[in-house]
């Protein structure tokens, strides 16, 4: 099976190694495998916790940096103002 190039992810990695980071010391910080984060940041797997620390990471929101993982955040949020 050939490897497809994941745009999302290889931006966030991208933004990572701007500010210092990686995959590998997000999970380090985590104490989660650094596979676990990459299936995370691949949009494979779901973690809230791991969501937020790459978030955290790149200084944005979980909804901002996976947004279609919370569109129903988005539209209540919409909605509210």
């Amino acid at each position: 099976m050939p490897h497809t190039v994941n745009p999302a992810h290889e931006r966030l990695k991208m933004e990572l190694r701007l500010r210092g980071k990686s995959i590998a010391s997000v999970a380090r910080e985590l104490e989660v495998p650094r596979s676990t984060v990459t299936l995370v940041s691949q949009g494979l797997r779901r973690s809230s916790k791991i969501e937020k620390a790459l978030a955290d990471a790149v200084g944005t929101t979980p909804a901002e940096l996976f947004p279609d993982r919370y569109p129903a955040e988005e539209s209540s949020a919409a909605r509210k103002t």
